[in-house]
């Protein structure tokens, strides 16, 4: 095998890898994001006893909040490509690789801050009673990887 078509073959094996992680990454963000809400929306809507101005109010944060971890999901699929781009170019773990992870991260964060800052929202919309409940489900949603 020659040379050239030995690099090519590295790098397009780096470059399938580099891929691969930012994928799983992203999944690995997005898919719980999800399944917290789901059981958030479920305890809302079923189980709550939300009145029609509730109801309203709490539609128009998800509507308002959906649109922005649409924005951010789209951000770290596109910080995922630079990652990769980044690993690519460098074929190793150099310094635009550390800073393509660093700026992830830091989508990432804004993203679950987005999460808690949208809970904490909901929140605001409940009666006492309602809340108890909530907090309860925010918990476990919360915990329920570590049990």
């Amino acid at each position: 095998m020659s040379p050239a078509l030995r690099r090519l073959l590295v790098l397009a094996a780096v470059a399938f890898l580099a891929a691969l992680a930012g994928v799983l990454i992203g999944r690995g963000i997005s898919e719980r994001v999800p399944e917290q809400s789901s059981a958030l929306h479920e305890l809302l809507h079923d189980e709550l006893g939300l009145d029609a101005q509730q109801l309203a109010q709490i539609e128009q944060l998800e509507v308002t909040f959906a649109a922005r971890r649409r924005t951010l999901e789209a951000e770290i699929r596109a910080e995922n490509a630079r990652l990769a781009a980044a690993i690519q170019a460098e074929r190793g773990y150099g310094p635009r690789v550390t800073a393509e992870i660093e700026r992830s991260h830091e989508i990432m964060g804004e993203l679950q801050k987005a999460t808690l800052e949208h809970i904490f929202a909901m929140r605001t919309v409940l009666r006492p009673d309602q809340v108890e409940r909530f907090d309860r489900a925010v918990v476990r949603a919360l915990t329920a990887d570590a049990e």
